[in-house]
């Protein structure tokens, strides 16, 4: 058995709120029309590759994701996985940029999505990624697995394993990160091949 664990982050389709440029966070917001189109449309990008099964957040607009893809490979979906839930925004969850949303900054902080009263940590964020795929790599060594989550979930959980800045995830964007006993590679982001390799995190549980 190979003992490279081999994992396919697909952000969820689009919503209305994406669409709108609004925060979700845990706010549980259906697929759209475009969404549904775009999860369907991966489908075509994991069928180059072979796959053992589907896990997701429990959320809605990722658990619809997992289930179009993993209908649409053959798979079935064998986990919803709490841990794996969008970064909780706080009240700055359904605001769109402007003066309301730059009320709840907090000073000094980030510029960028980040930096808000109220909004669950980052580190928190990235760790619980992280520990979701260790544990997934523990219990299914040498496994290929799709795990259908959230943009800043996934951001943030390879910010983490990289130790260096990772582009917004796209909507139904293929990312491919592999997992060894000395650490992870990521070669694909965005559905683009990359040359990122990081030795930072070897395997801990």
């Amino acid at each position: 058995m190979s003992s490279t664990t081999t994992f396919a982050l697909i952000r969820h389709g689009q919503t209305d709120w994406n669409a709108a440029l609004r925060i979700q966070g845990l706010s549980d917001i259906p697929l759209n029309e475009t969404g549904r189109g775009q999860a369907e449309d991966a489908v075509g990008h994991l069928a180059d590759y072979e796959w053992d099964f589907v896990v997701s957040s429990p959320l809605s607009r990722a658990a619809e994701t997992a289930d179009l893809i993993a209908d649409g490979l053959g798979l079935t979906v064998s986990r919803r996985i709490p841990e794996i839930v969008e970064r909780d925004y706080g009240p700055a969850e359904g605001m769109s940029a402007g003066p309301e949303l730059d009320a709840l900054r907090e000073p000094g902080g980030p510029t960028g999505i980040g930096g808000f009263r109220g909004a669950e940590p980052e580190a928190v964020v990235a760790d619980r990624g992280l520990t979701a795929l260790q544990l997934l790599a523990r219990d299914h060594p040498g496994a290929r697995i799709i795990v259908v989550s959230h943009g800043t979930l996934i951001r943030l959980t390879l910010m983490q394993v990289l130790d260096q800045p990772v582009d917004t995830i796209r909507n139904a964007s293929l990312n491919v990160l592999a997992h060894t006993p000395s650490g992870w590679t990521l070669d694909i982001l965005n559905g683009r091949p990359v040359a990122i390799a990081a030795d930072l995190l070897p395997s801990a549980i």
